[in-house]
């Protein structure tokens, strides 16, 4: 009896050590097979465009861009392609936004060891891989998308608004963060004053503040 073939993962993370664990990870299910790996946004359209994966798994940082950005992307070119979301972020400050981008699971990276496998499976089966919080924010949002849920400050951030507050918890200078978003230091600037307006900041060291507090506690 021949044997059916294996699903194909790609990763998507800029960490080369977690890349490889990952796929010793996978490769040892006798239903998978990690195809490749990228780092990048454009190398992960490329990837996708020449292996053919049967599922991305995707980090939020990345180089050139967030995973954000790209799973929105897949979506777009890509709406058969299922993501699946692996991230040292808190899902509090990113899992809600992954999913309504158009990601099928979210785990974090230290989850990911003992259940990366089984959320691989869950997506595949066409169900949603997240926690029961995260699940409820989304479906709210999507029966009323227009109607606040008293949520954190940090929801009312678009996505690349995010990005750059991210990155300013990061230590990154405008400059820095210009050359990693791919804009312009007057994009990145638009972006920091209306972040500042969002979350009632006045100065820019109060923005820095609370950039590196939120990161420090969304890193768990």
């Amino acid at each position: 009896m021949k044997n059916k073939p294996k699903k194909k993962i790609l990763i998507v993370d800029d960490h080369p050590v977690f890349c490889l664990g990952m796929s010793e990870l996978i490769n040892k299910a006798d239903d998978l097979v990690v195809c490749g790996s990228e780092d990048s946004h454009t190398k992960a359209i490329q990837a996708i465009l020449n292996l053919k994966p049967d599922l991305a798994v995707v980090d939020i940082s990345l180089k050139e861009s967030s995973g954000i950005d790209l799973i929105q992307e897949i979506r777009n070119r890509f709406p058969k392609l299922p993501v699946l979301v692996l991230s040292m972020y808190d899902e509090s400050l990113y899992a809600e936004r992954a999913l309504l981008a158009g990601a099928r699971g979210y785990l974090m990276k230290q989850e990911a060891i003992p259940t990366v496998v089984e959320a691989i499976h869950q997506v595949f089966e066409g169900k949603l891989y997240a926690s029961d919080t995260v699940k409820e924010k989304v479906f709210k949002r999507l029966v009323s998308p227009t109607v606040s849920d008293d949520g954190s400050p940090l929801d009312l951030l678009t996505a690349r608004e995010l990005e750059v507050f991210r990155l300013i918890g990061e230590g990154l200078s405008s400059r820095e963060i210009a050359g990693r978003m791919n804009v312009s230091i007057k994009t990145v600037g638009t972006h920091r004053e209306r972040i500042k307006e969002k979350l009632n900041l006045k100065h820019y060291t109060e923005l820095v503040k609370v950039a590196v507090h939120t990161l420090k506690n969304t890193l768990k």
